[in-house]
């Protein structure tokens, strides 16, 4: 592969079936590949086979270099590491442990010391073809090894995933800091040059980079590396961008060429347009001159009448204004004497009242501090609740105030903008009338308080009157009840024997569900075992639905961008038929008057005795076939045209093109913040709808407060009922000496 400054093409491929490993050595002069249980070298320049590595009984899973690239070391699923010699092509060094089968293997920077993991869950530590440590990894399978190239660090991959920093040199038992982030088990693991950054690849098809950092956080210092200048680039690359550098040039210097022209064209019109224009500006300020003056003579007449009508206007307003005063004055001394009048009514009803209500009052005072004491606690809980449902509720409230603030201040600020004018011109006229209308409405509004006072006060009295109502029928009510009662507790006493022994039985019934119970649970976890595996193939197969819809709308865009490129090839292949059908013609007119004039020589021939007549053929040969100085300029002018023609087609179709590829790009856009759009209004609707469904949850609890508040008095009826039937069942069990027994309900 040859790596470009853009792209990688492909230059060698080699025919080595099931290639896995694949490793350059560090002077990239030499590569091996590995084939089955065959190494082959190769040579980087020449791609020959330098020599096959043959000795693995089993597949080889590991090749790692030397750092002077004299020795190779693999190891393979035969259990065995062996050291190779690159210039001899032969074993120099073996180790063979049958038990494991190797996935990876890792040599020193000195070549002495080779490190390999394998199935065996352990990390050994080779040096002269003899395992010098094993290191246990703790009931974990280690699938991948590297080493820096400072020889100072060493790292492990597991097959759950992940990566130990192993401490160097090892030590048995093994210590290390664990990292986890894969998902699975990790395949390669590899260090960079600078021994910077650690790159892992795991079976969950994750690349993950690490930097690599000492315990005080301190990253190792970069190694100076010069990079080559030089760039790669293909020779097609090359003479595409001369070619179009040439199509620039000419397109550049046409573009000149048009500007100028258009430029010279527009100081032209420019230069006509300034002299219309000072032209008609002269004409208009000689017509405005003269509107001036019949405007100036208007102005004056309009003056005098304004202030002989103004004064009309100020004399027919005091006259108004004294009407008035003597008209509010009259129904102002009437309504003082029917206020008059009320008041004293009022008062006396308010002695009665008085009377009646301390009367009712005493009688009701000590019902009620019986009461209160009951319902105090409650009403406290209660409250309490309350408290905590009006902060929910201020809260949104306050929310809703704020925004409603907001848009109602927007608004009143343009009223006030537009009242200030009126208002201005209204308030001279309206100080001497709101004087007097005020004094009335603060009379009008005493008198609506005072009767409001009244209704409100006769209105206590009707709910004082049909609260004692209600309680003479409660009363009447739990006597018939008291007398009910009695005869409900004989029955009760002889059904409290039938349950028992029904709970007896529905005992031993609960224990054989019970049994049940655990056999349905053990069948259930069976069956939730059976259905995650197909759960997964299904959210396999809709994963690939999805990717297969993506490729299906990518085809769709390349099919459509096909069909625009032949639609305008086509157009281009009817425009060059329409030349070539012109071309053609022209070509075919061409023949035929070289045909005629072949003939009319011919003709002429025949007088080459007679020089006279000769002389008049040859004339009027000339006038038929000659042209004239003008028609020589016109065909001049018509080939100029055509290229001229030519050249703006061309630039038309270029702009064309350019214009669909922006529409293409516009309308990518707009998708994009459609689709934003679109998200961000589902999400304003799901907090809407959340809000609205606070504000319904908030309505529930108030209405489910007013009704508990609403249902206190029957609670305490209640509470009433039930004393008076734990009174009556006591009376009843006690005269003949047997014991006391509570009833089911009251043992819950």
């Amino acid at each position: 592969m040859n790596i470009l400054i853009d792209d990688i093409q492909p230059f060698k491929e080699f025919t080595i079936r099931g290639c896995r490993e694949c490793q350059f050595s560090n002077g990239g002069h030499l590569f091996a590949a590995v084939h089955g249980n065959v190494i082959q070298l190769y040579a980087t320049y020449t791609f020959e086979n330098v020599g096959n590595l043959k000795g693995h009984n089993g597949k080889v899973r590991s090749i790692v270099w030397s750092q002077d690239d004299s020795k190779i070391i693999s190891c393979g699923v035969d259990g065995a590491v062996y050291e190779w010699s690159v210039y001899t092509s032969k074993r120099e060094g073996e180790s063979v442990l049958k038990t494991c089968s190797y996935t990876c293997a890792a040599v020193s920077p000195e070549g002495g010391t080779t490190f390999a993991v394998g199935s065996d869950k352990t990390l050994k530590e080779i040096s002269d073809s003899q395992i010098q440590r094993e290191v246990p990894a703790a009931d974990t399978v280690l699938t991948q090894v590297a080493i820096s190239r400072s020889g100072r660090m060493l790292f492990v991959g597991t097959a759950q995933g992940s990566i130990r920093a192993m401490k160097f040199p090892l030590t048995v038992p093994g210590e290390w800091t664990e990292h986890q982030c894969h998902a699975s088990s990790i395949t390669k693991m590899r260090i960079s040059y600078d021994d910077g950054f650690l790159f892992t690849v795991g079976e969950d098809a994750c690349l993950y980079t690490f930097k690599i950092m000492d315990k005080e956080g301190r990253g190792l210092k970069a190694k100076d590396i010069t990079y080559a200048e030089e760039i790669l680039i293909s020779k097609s690359d090359l003479q595409e961008k001369d070619t179009a550098m040439k199509e620039l040039k000419t397109r550049v210097y046409e573009l000149n060429m048009e500007n100028e022209y258009q430029l010279r064209l527009k100081d032209m019109n420019h230069h006509e347009k300034t002299k219309e224009l000072t032209e008609k500006f002269i004409q208009e300020m000689e017509s405005l001159k003269t509107k001036n003056q019949v405007l100036k003579t208007d102005k004056d007449k309009e003056e005098a009448k304004h202030e002989e009508e103004r004064q009309e206007l100020i004399e027919r307003q005091h006259q108004e204004l004294q009407d008035l005063e003597s008209a509010n004055n009259q129904k102002l001394m009437a309504e003082y004497e029917k206020y008059q009048e009320l008041q004293a009514k009022s008062q006396r009803m308010q002695e009665e009242y008085e009377r009646q209500l301390t009367a009712k009052s005493e009688s009701h005072k000590q019902a009620l501090r019986e009461q209160t004491e009951q319902y105090e606690t409650k009403l406290h809980e209660k409250i309490g609740q309350l408290e905590a449902a009006h902060d929910e509720m201020r809260q949104t409230m306050r929310i809703h105030e704020e925004t409603k603030k907001q848009i109602e201040e927007d608004a009143d600020r343009e009223i006030l903008d537009i009242k200030n004018m009126y208002e201005r011109r209204l308030r001279e006229e309206k100080e001497g009338n709101m004087r007097l209308t005020g004094e009335t409405g603060i009379m009008k509004k005493k008198f609506k308080s005072q009767e409001q006072e009244i209704e409100a006060l006769k209105s206590d009295i009707n709910n004082l009157n049909t609260e004692k109502n209600k309680l003479n029928g409660v009363i009447k009510s739990l006597e018939k009840d008291i007398l009910g009662l009695k005869k409900e507790i004989q029955e009760r006493d002889e059904t409290i024997q039938d349950k028992e022994k029904r709970i007896y039985d529905l005992k031993k019934k609960n224990q054989e569900l019970e049994k049940f119970k655990f056999v349905l649970d053990y069948k259930i976890r069976e069956l939730k075992k059976q259905i995650e595996p197909r759960e997964n193939d299904i959210k396999a197969m809709k994963d690939q639905i999805q990717e297969m819809d993506t490729e299906l709308e990518r085809y769709n865009k390349n099919n459509t961008a096909l069909d625009l490129k032949i639609e305008e090839s086509k157009q281009k292949l009817k425009a060059n038929k329409e030349e070539m059908a012109v071309q053609r013609q022209k070509v075919h007119d061409m023949e035929a008057e070289l045909k005629r004039f072949r003939t009319d020589v011919s003709n002429c021939v025949q007088y080459i005795q007679d020089p006279q007549k000769l002389k008049t053929k040859i004339v009027e040969l000339n006038k038929k076939y000659v042209q004239s100085e003008q028609a020589v300029e016109a065909a001049g002018m018509d080939v100029d045209i055509q290229k001229e023609y030519a050249r703006q087609r061309d630039h038309l179709e270029r702009s064309v093109a350019s214009f669909r590829k922006k529409l293409a790009k516009d309308q990518q856009i707009h998708r994009a913040d459609n689709v934003r759009i679109m998200q961000e209004n589902v999400s304003l609707i799901k907090e809407i709808n959340d809000l609205r469904r606070e504000l319904k949850i908030a309505r529930t609890q108030i209405s489910s407060l007013k009704y508990a508040l609403n249902l206190d008095q029957t609670r305490r009826i209640h509470d009433w009922k039930q004393t008076a039937m734990s009174l009556r069942r006591s009376a009843a069990s006690r005269p003949n000496n047997i014991p006391w027994r509570a009833r089911p309900d009251e043992r819950k």
